[in-house]
Order: C-alpha cells, then structure tokens, then sequence
C-alpha cells in the first residue's frame, strides 16, 4: 500500500527533472553568476523544434476550410499540437504503466488530456498543465487486447468487422462491423471481455483506394494510378515510399507525366502497406508535399503527431484535403485481407489517392492507404505510418534540412545517431548522457538530443 504514493512521488520527481531541463539555462542566482559571463540561451521550444511557423499558406488555407478555422486559429493549432504532444511524451515516461492514452480537444487543440489508472498522478498530469482523466484499463493492457483480437482475426473472415481500434478517449477497443454479431463473435474467439469493448455498427466497407513531390500521380506498369508519398534517399539511391497495394516488387512506374520513372523495390500488403520505388537519374527526390493549388509543402521531420492533431492529406485524385488524427495502432480489413498499425483519420480520400502523403503542419505522418466515403460526402481513411517504413526500408526522408544517412554517428560520441528512427520510449547516449526518447521520429542533425527537449528526456 505504501507503493503507490512512492511511484506518484517518483513521477513527480522525474517530471520535475524534466521541467528543469527545459528551464535549464534561464539563469542562476546572482552569486554565481557575473556580468561578464550571460546565460546561455534556453532550449528551443516544440514549436521551435517542429517549425511551425513556417506552415505554408496552402497548409494553413486548407486547414481553414476542412476544419473551420481562422488563419490565426490555424497558426495557434499547430504550435498548441507540437508543445501538447512534448508534454504528453514526458508524462507518458513519467506516468509509466500507469498511462493509458491521451488526446487534444478544441478548435485550437488547446486541451490536453492524458489518462491514468492511478488517481495519485493526478497532481503530476496537472502540474504540466495537462487535464487528468482517472480510467479502469491502461494503454498497455488495451493494446495487449487489441494485439489477441487480431490473432483471433487471422484466423477468421473478418470483412463484416472491417476495422479494430483502442479508443483512448473512451478507454475502449472498439470493433466497427457492418453485422454487429460478426463483431462480438470475433471479440468472443478472442477472450475479450465485454467491459474492456465496444461495438459500432456501419455501413461503410474500406478498401484500398486504387487508380517526386508527394501527392503527384505515377503509373504502375502502365495501368493503375497512385500518388507519390514522400520522396526518401538509401545511399545515393533516390525514391519515393508509397503504399504496398500499389505495386510489387519488380513493377515499374512511369511519372505523373508519362516519363520512365522507377521500379518498386519492396512491398508489403496485406498484414503492413508499405513500399519503396527506386527512381532513375531523370528523377529527383524533393522535401516538398504537393499543396493546394500545387504550391510546395516542405517537409523537415517525421516526429508523430498525438490523437487530435489535426493533419492533412495530398493526392493525385482530390488534391489537398485536411481533418484530425482519430486513432493510432488501427487494424482494418480490405477485401485484399487485413492490415495492422495504421491509423485512423477523418480526411478524405478517393480511388488513386493511395500512397498519397499525409503531414502535420511540417512533420510526414504516413501514406495514405485506404477507407470509405468520399470527397463529397466526406469519409474516413488509414494511412501507414512512415518511420515504420523508413525504418522497414533502411530509407531516409527527404527533407529540408537534410537528416543524414542512417548509421551517422553522433557528435561528441555516443549510441545516437542522424538518420535513425527512434520509437518513443526508446534509449540513446549522447555526450556522456543517456536519454529516453518522447515521441517517435527520424533522428536528424541538428536534433541532438540536448538540442531538442520536446523529443528528448534526458535520464
């Protein structure tokens, strides 16, 4: 019983280190400190770290329309999701297996909530100007749920229950199924408890959305149409990653323009829906999304954004579209057969939007893979999250400022490393220190850990 107040103090403890870092710099006392000697400059901020301030008008212009929002609203909503999702990271680690999800709220994504099963971190959670939800299950045992009814999925025809997620704002998994039956004798196979699930009956039936800037149009053999994801370096090799339904290895692509382009390198669909397409020299990879009205996206990172985040989509078929992050780690079921690890969004999509970029203000979230619904009457789709490709691939995403090349060693020493995707949670070594990763991204230079607060936690 004295346990669990020793915990709550630790991880008051550990988010007061962490609060202390980001403060780190600001000055110490008089005594210690003489005219000649300034301090040294704080940390750059989420947003700083994120660049999101340099969100390009088409971004912030799509924003406005797909989420009804002022252009100031949009500009307060990105850096609100980049210092949030930071926050969420170090509370995360803090909060331990007691963390059970979190999620922004608002127009401007000025809410965030981070859930427990421990009221004793309460204080913690709002001592980082997060809101507190106490719940019954933790994220970890909803996952480990999740991860026994997609087993119990292989082994049956899941297409009447087409998609499984956790619901971390209700503390759930859900099953969505066009016959709710199909739903609960799934989660009965599974050993799935009934409090621990719920059913939501549709009518909507995804399937991936057939027919080097992300979002332009390529070819595959002559025949199907999808859309560029991001463009991505291996070596000196060029390319682009794309969705894995698109093709399989060995296929060859023409451009947007008709012109030879490449040849997939490797596939993977169902189970993942991923791959690469190798160009040749008349290509050549750019850190830009396509916009609307073709203007430039740049691209400078590929750091995950939170549920709630709000995210935007290109593609070869209905352009440039936007609406919010819904959930992550979601499986799904095509009539091709099931994919896991996707997630969930309220974007639009339609046929030839597939392995099309999805982004976060500057941030690559994923390719887009498949759903329901239309550009008309609005829809839902699932994107493949891109550091598990890159990672997959040994790819590196083409950016504004260059990550380098996987393998980069760190400077001054240590197990970090420029180009090297990094889950949260993960643990590196960096001038001396060890430091645990917030939120998961393609390490690049110039985001070395103690340059970067809003990424890492120094232990």
């Amino acid at each position: 019983m004295l346990q669990r107040p020793t915990r709550a103090r630790a991880a008051g403890a550990a988010l007061a280190a962490a609060a202390a870092l980001i403060t780190a710099g600001l000055g110490n006392s008089a005594s210690a400190t003489t005219a000649a000697s300034p301090a040294p400059a704080a940390p750059p901020s989420a947003a700083q770290t994120l660049r999101t301030a340099d969100a390009p008008p088409a971004l912030l212009r799509a924003m406005q329309r797909d989420l009804g929002l002022s252009a100031q609203q949009a500009e307060r909503r990105l850096a609100n999701e980049a210092e949030a999702a930071a926050t969420a990271g170090r509370l995360r680690l803090a909060l331990g297996g007691d963390f059970a999800g979190a999620w922004l709220g608002g127009a401007e994504s000025g809410t965030l909530t981070v859930a427990t099963t421990d009221t004793a971190d309460v204080r913690a959670i709002e001592a980082q100007g997060a809101k507190a939800s106490v719940v019954r299950h933790s994220l970890s045992d909803l996952d480990r749920a999740k991860a026994r009814l997609d087993r119990a999925a292989e082994r049956r025809d899941t297409s009447d229950a087409p998609v499984r997620y956790v619901d971390v704002a209700t503390n759930q998994l859900v099953v969505e199924a066009i016959r709710p039956a199909a739903a609960h004798a799934l989660l009965d196979a599974a050993g799935i408890d009934a409090s621990l699930a719920r059913v939501v009956k549709t009518t909507e039936r995804p399937r991936a959305l057939y027919e080097l800037k992300g979002g332009d149009a390529y070819y595959i053999n002559n025949s199907g149409r999808c859309s560029i994801g991001f463009p991505v370096t291996r070596g000196t090799q060029q390319g682009f990653a794309t969705a894995g339904h698109c093709g399989r290895a060995g296929d060859r692509t023409t451009g947007y323009n008709r012109v030879e382009q490449g040849t997939f390198q490797g596939s993977v669909f169902p189970g993942r829906d991923m791959a690469w397409v190798a160009v040749n020299s008349q290509w050549t990879a750019t850190p830009y999304v396509k916009g609307a009205g073709g203007q430039n996206v740049q691209v400078t990172g590929s750091t995950q954004a939170p549920v709630g985040a709000s995210v935007c989509r290109s593609g070869s078929t209905t352009g440039w579209h936007c609406g919010t992050i819904q959930q992550h780690n979601t499986s799904v079921t095509y009539p091709e057969g099931t994919i896991s690890g996707v997630t969930r969004t309220s974007v639009c999509a339609e046929p030839g939007d597939s392995g099309g970029s999805y982004i976060s203000g500057s941030q690559a979230q994923g390719v887009t893979s498949g759903g329901s619904g239309n550009c008309s009457s609005g829809g839902t789709t699932f994107f493949q999250p891109i550091n598990p490709l890159l990672q997959n691939y040994g790819l590196t995403l083409k950016t504004t400022t260059d990550p380098g090349e996987p393998g980069e060693p760190g400077e001054p020493g240590g197990t970090w490393a420029a180009g090297t995707v990094y889950q949260a949670g993960a643990t590196v070594t960096y001038g001396g220190a060890t430091y645990r990763c917030l939120q998961g991204h393609q390490a690049q230079t110039g985001w070395e850990p103690p340059n970067t607060p809003a990424l890492w936690q120094r232990q």
